[in-house]
């Protein structure tokens, strides 16, 4: 796992793609951290997460090109590769698939289901 271990406050309710989930009750909020040790890009680490927090396949999720371009935010992350260096500790923030996401610097992705949209009725 990258970054700083899971704060105490975090339950860890499942394992999305070998990679642990947990919920923060106080925020209502998921989190997960990529590992530095094993090239993953970006986008896939968000995208398996997010559908499994939503309960949804990946395939079932809008387009990730439709809220951030999925290359640069990978390129932005890049040192998860494990050859490239840690620089800052900023943050992107979006939202994807009706939910706020926040990728960390130190691996750390934070889905935020509560800033789901109620969508239309059908008819």
């Amino acid at each position: 796992m990258s970054g700083t271990a899971p704060r105490d406050a975090l339950t860890p309710i499942g394992d999305s793609d070998g990679r642990t989930v947990y919920y923060d009750e106080d925020r209502e909020t998921y989190h997960t951290w990529c590992d530095d040790r094993v090239y993953e890009p970006v986008s896939t680490a968000l995208l398996v997460t997010v559908s499994s927090v939503l309960g949804v396949e990946p395939d079932d999720l809008e387009a990730l090109s439709e809220c951030i371009d999925p290359d640069a935010l990978n390129a932005l992350f890049v040192h998860w590769q494990g050859n490239e260096s840690r620089v800052g500790d900023g943050s992107v923030s979006f939202t994807f698939s009706q939910c706020g996401v926040t990728v960390y610097a130190d691996g750390e992705i934070v889905i935020d289901p509560a800033r789901q949209q109620p969508r239309p009725a059908d008819g």
